[in-house]
Parts: structure tokens; sequence; C-alpha cells
């Protein structure tokens, strides 16, 4: 029963009988703009999608603006924030090694053999293949080969220590089979196979899960295309890694005092251009070549071949210096004129040369002692 001095259930209370504002819960809304969002911003993202500046633009803005010490950054560290934001837009073509450039070994080589090309490559990975390079099986890891041929050559200490001279370090190396092939030794390891179309970072990322630094481009016809190593990722951010055994390299290319440029093929066509100046203009090239040995090949419609000359821009020629079936290594590029009187001097010179050659013989025999009229 309800009390008496207690208002009933449906007559309101007292202090109910003014409008009171109780706390609600508001979601948070998202910042407006100084001015508001005009008809000119929502006429922008209709028509053409425009859309606000993100951090990403704006650290892209500020660092194309102005040097980056202005804005607390180093040189490298604004060259490394240029490059991080760039690698988005990278593609495994991009960044992989040519296939011409490959150096890879047959699964049936033998181990004395695969010791002398880990020697001579520079590389502590090479890539296997079964025929040929259109069909991989894996890779080899210098490591793992070392492995093997230390467990085949291990002395237990037992009897090493019975031995007359006991073996440094316990190691026989006599009872390694240099003659197995690396079939047989089992170190192939797996490698990974990538489009040429895939992003940088995203296979960065899958090396990074799987725990394989190695990958082979794949075409779409199943053929080899290129190589990647996770170093070759990498670099496009901090720059070319250099280690000790890493050989300086001359430029790319190389001014003559004849006037003459003296190019590695796999020079950028763009680098090229540079070196030599506005006046080799292969700017439509641009788009759709990134070599000098794919110029080459392009101009000439095949691979060139040794002492092979190739027209290049109007007033340039260039002359093959040396190649392969597969591919131009290094060439030379002449001025047409400066080629003309390269010609003419060479030509004069083999003239002097042979008209040398004809005089010695009739110097000689000028000069040779003539028998006196008393002698018989």
């Amino acid at each position: 029963m309800a009390s008496v001095d207690s208002p009933g259930r449906d007559e309101p209370r007292p202090e109910q009988t003014e409008t009171r504002n109780l706390p609600v819960p508001v979601p948070p809304q998202p910042p407006v703009p100084a001015g508001g969002d005009g008809w000119v911003q929502r006429a922008l993202r209709i028509l053409f999608r425009w859309k606000a500046s993100t951090v990403r633009a704006d650290l892209k803005s500020l660092l194309e603006r102005g040097p980056p010490g202005e804005m607390g950054f180093s040189p490298k560290e604004g060259a490394m924030l240029k490059n991080i934001l760039a690698l988005r837009e990278r593609r495994i073509e991009d960044v992989m090694l040519p296939r011409a450039d490959i150096i890879a070994v047959q699964q049936e080589i033998s181990l004395g053999e695969l010791v002398r090309i880990f020697e001579s490559a520079g590389h502590s990975r090479l890539v296997a293949y079964n025929d040929t390079l259109d069909d991989p099986i894996g890779m080899v890891h210098i490591r793992d080969l070392i492995a093997f041929m230390t467990a085949r050559a291990a002395v237990s200490p037992e009897a090493n220590a019975k031995r007359k001279r006991p073996l440094p370090a316990g190691l026989d190396l006599k009872t390694i089979n240099l003659a197995m092939p690396l079939s047989a030794a089992r170190i192939v390891r797996t490698i990974l196979f990538v489009p040429p179309s895939m992003p940088a970072m995203d296979l960065l990322a899958k090396m990074q899960a799987t725990r394989i630094h190695l990958a082979l481009v794949i075409d779409e016809y199943g053929g080899t295309d290129g190589l990647v190593s996770m170093e070759d990722i990498v670099e496009q951010i901090v720059g070319d890694i250099a280690d000790e055994h890493d050989v300086d390299e001359p430029l790319g290319v190389v001014r003559h005092s004849d006037g003459s440029f003296l190019a590695d093929a796999r020079a950028g066509l763009e680098d090229v251009a540079a070196s030599i100046g506005v006046d080799f203009d292969v700017r439509e090239h641009l788009g759709d070549i990134d070599t000098l040995g794919g110029y080459l090949v392009t101009k000439a419609g095949h691979v060139p071949v040794r002492g092979e000359l190739v027209a290049g821009p109007p007033g340039f020629e260039i002359e093959v210096l040396d190649a392969d079936p597969r591919r131009v290594k290094r060439a030379k590029i002449y001025r047409s004129k400066d080629r003309r009187l390269t010609r003419m001097r060479d030509a004069r010179r083999r003239e002097d040369e042979a008209a040398a050659a004809k005089a010695q013989p009739a110097a000689e025999a000028s000069s040779a002692p003539k028998p006196s009229p008393s002698e018989p």
C-alpha cells in the first residue's frame, strides 16, 4: 500500500514538474574545417572526386617543396623518406635483375664446380634449375653447402685422437666427394615465384613472412624473366648496399679524348642521354626502353653482334664492342662526323703502315754490302 505522504504512481513528483537536460552520450563528430564545408568543396568532391589532404600527401609535398634541412631532416633522411613514399608505386619489374644477368647452376653440377662458381659469382645464393632456367627447382645457399661438406669431413674426437697426426679441427677434407652432383646432396631450398607486376612492398612483406629472401620473376608464359632478392628491395629505400666482396665498377658512360663515349649496355638510357648531352635525343624511347642495350636491340631489330654499327639518334652512330647471342655488353657511341674522321684517320694509318712495310725491304736491299769488282 502506498504511503499517504508519497505521490501516486501516475502523479509526477514535484522535481519532475520542470524540464531538465539529462546527460546523453553523443558520438564523436568529425572536426569541421574553418569556415565550414562550402559549396565549392562539395562540388569538387562530386565532380572530380576531390579528397581532403592526407598526412602522406602533406609529407610528400613538404619533401618536394624545399630542402629537408628546413624541416629538421638530414639529407639522407629526406632521401630515404622520399624513397619510402615512392616504394608504393614500384613493381617487381622495376627492381629485378634481368634474366641475362642471372647466375644459375644446373642441378647435376658437381660440388667441386659449384664451389668454383660460388667463388667467382660473389653471391651467397644461386638459382638451381633442371634443364633450362625456365625449369627452376629452387636455390642453393653457400651456408648449406659448407654445412654439408663439414658434416661429410667430420671425424669423431676418439678416432682423431688415435691418429699419429690429429686432423686440424677434426676435419678430413679428403673424404668429401667433390664429384657428387648437387641433386644428390639434397641441399636445394625453396624459392619464391612472383609475377613482374607484383608491388615491391608486397614481396618484401612476403619475404619477411616466409623467411625466403630470393624470388624468381615468372612471365605470363611461365618463363623466367628476372630475379629479385630482399637486398634489391631494401636498396630502393636506403640506396646501393656494397659489401666487402663488391668491386667498384667504372661509370656507365665514359667520355674519351676523341669525343666518343664508351658505355656499358646495362646503363640506363636516360643516364646515357644525360652524359652525352641534349643532342643524343632518345625521349621517344624512354617510356618503353630502360637500357642502352635495349635501345640497340630495338633499333637493330635483333641482338647486334660484335662490330656491328647501329644508327642512333640523328647525328650519332653506335658500334657494338662486346656481345653474346643473348645481349649486348659494351658499345661505343660516336657523333657521325667524328666517326667519319676516325675512319679517315684509320684508313690513313693503314696506308702509312702498308707503305712503310713496302719500303722496308727496299731499304734493306739498298743498305746491303755490294760485292767488289775483283771478286769472282
